[in-house]
């Protein structure tokens, strides 16, 4: 209440297009929160992603002001976000005011013609309800944009608005992870991502959930971090991603066993499809071999869960999804529009629409349809495949497009590589995703320089620090492989289907298309001699 007041001195008001780029702190759901109350749309950027993608959402949506933060931890490290937040601001002309929460106390640049600290806005603000009553919204009114990684380099500004979206995941969040009045409930994920909006604020909040907000990794000061958290507080359900859940695996069981996790009765996962493997683990060690496992299918595009188990009532199986929630009519298409059987696999569709489901791509109507809704008429495109067995159960087989998901996160090929063609010696670049035991796909990219230039340890770090800053660290490729020429048509296009075969060292496909078929073979010589495991 008193940071919306706080907002409305500032001149927010019904439709100011607002930016947050914050860690995980109470404040940032409460930044949004009072973006709410006020009906200014906000967009979060997650606090990991740089200066240029945070500037180029606030340049998309038109941001008035900023919500950020001096620093953030992670790993008993700062990061760097107001930092951050000023070289975005420099370039981004229509944002006005910059409120600043103090987290770390770090010395951080402060312009005092622009920015202002957040304790000192709210002082002496009123919290009385009364002061600040809620606007009145319309149901289709914008609630908020969030940005995620096309085939394209822009990321899509998905549009979600107020009344179908919180029917929507409230709905879901009550049923699927069987909340109770007294539950203590952990969504394990970033607030700058859907599952953080969906599910650590407006879902569990509108049904009155207790919550755990994290901010930290899951391996510091060492592995047992989550489970210390989940006995302290008696946390009853947690819901996380399989690249987490992967980790600990990784880690050993035994971290999780000198803690107490009796409290535990439901565990959830999203992101990416789980793997059985990881599936029985998650449960064995860490739902005590008697809890419930959701593994739910859903994206920022839906705004909500879509395919999933409910707890006690669907029978589950390791690595599948299940059944589609309530209301929701999915099914699974071959590549002519024809609905696949049972045993068959194709492409994932939905057939009706579902209360929180996108409304557009912000002011790009053309992209939105394209993307869509012109694969098949009249039913919406997932870009997901997906495959019903026997007892009509789903599973989800990952991206069928040149979106890569790497640890839950959605990452555009065409954004890497356009971060990378960015760099002064780089002429040419092509990136695809590889499988990836630990993080679901790792990025791999295919590099040419300029002059004929060979490649070197030395310009493969420079390579991947350039695209972290571009795009954020979580977008660096895990493996470069420097090369002359890359496998091309005759008509110029270049061949990605032969580089993913490369990156997951399999039988090349067809390659009598390729105007120059020796390069192929080259890229797969040096593969596996100037690669690169992070």
């Amino acid at each position: 209440m008193k940071f919306a007041n706080a907002l409305k001195e500032l001149g927010v008001k019904k439709g100011t297009p607002v930016g947050i780029y914050m860690g995980m702190v109470p404040e940032t759901a409460v930044a949004m929160l009072a973006c709410t109350r006020l009906g200014a749309p906000h967009t979060v950027v997650f606090g990991g992603f740089s200066a240029d993608s945070l500037s180029g959402r606030m340049n998309d949506m038109g941001c008035e002001l900023l919500i950020t933060q001096d620093e953030g931890w992670r790993a008993g490290k700062t990061v760097p976000l107001k930092v951050n937040a000023d070289a975005a601001v420099a370039d981004s002309p229509s944002v006005e005011r910059v409120v600043v929460y103090r987290r770390t106390d770090g010395d951080v640049p402060f312009d005092d013609s622009r920015d202002v600290w957040w304790h000192e806005a709210v002082e002496g603000k009123s919290d009385d309800p009364e002061s600040c009553p809620c606007e009145p919204m319309d149901a289709e009114d914008l609630l908020y944009l969030l940005y995620t990684s096309g085939t394209t380099a822009k990321p899509k500004g998905i549009v979600h608005t107020t009344a179908g979206y919180l029917v929507g995941v409230a709905t879901t969040h009550h049923y699927i992870f069987d909340v109770k009045p007294d539950s203590v409930y952990w969504c394990a994920a970033d607030v700058g991502w859907v599952t953080g909006h969906s599910y650590i604020v407006y879902g569990p909040l509108c049904n009155g959930t207790t919550g755990v907000m994290y901010e930290g990794v899951p391996n510091h000061p060492d592995p047992a971090r989550w489970w210390s958290i989940i006995e302290r507080y008696k946390v009853d359900i947690l819901y996380t991603a399989p690249t987490a859940i992967r980790s600990h695996m990784k880690w050993g069981p035994e971290w999780a066993q000198k803690h107490d996790l009796s409290s535990l009765r439901l565990l959830g996962s999203v992101g990416e499809p789980i793997n059985p493997e990881a599936w029985v683990w998650y449960r064995e060690h860490i739902g005590g071999d008697r809890t419930p496992v959701v593994d739910t299918w859903w994206q920022t595009e839906t705004g909500m869960i879509l395919i999933t188990p409910l707890p006690g009532v669907t029978t589950l199986k390791p690595g599948s999804a299940t059944k589609p929630f309530p209301g929701v009519e999915a099914a699974v298409f071959s590549e002519s529009g024809e609905e696949v059987g049972p045993g068959g696999g194709g492409y994932l569709v939905l057939e009706r629409p579902w209360p929180a489901m996108l409304r557009g791509i912000h002011g790009d109507d053309a992209r939105y349809r394209e993307t869509y809704w012109s694969k098949y008429d009249n039913v919406y495109f997932a870009g997901d495949g997906a495959r019903i067995d026997e007892d009509g159960d789903f599973w989800l087989l990952g991206r069928v497009d040149d979106v890569m998901n790497v640890s839950g996160h959605r990452i555009s090929t065409i954004e890497v590589e356009s971060a990378l063609v960015d760099h002064q010696k780089v002429a040419e670049a092509a990136v695809c995703g590889r499988k990836d035991d630990r993080t679901g796909q790792a990025i791999v990219a295919y590099v040419t320089l300029k002059g004929g230039a060979e490649g070197s340890l030395e310009m493969l770090e420079e390579l991947r620090n350039h695209v972290g800053t571009k795009i954020g660290p979580i977008a660096k490729p895990a493996n470069i492989v420097f090369t002359p020429e890359l496998p091309k048509t005759r008509s110029g296009k270049i061949m990605r289907r032969l580089l993913r075969d490369v990156a997951e060292n399999r039988e090349l496909g067809d390659t009598t298309t390729l105007a120059d078929p020796t390069v192929v073979e080259e890229i797969k010589t040096r593969a596996t001699s100037e690669t690169r495991e992070e």
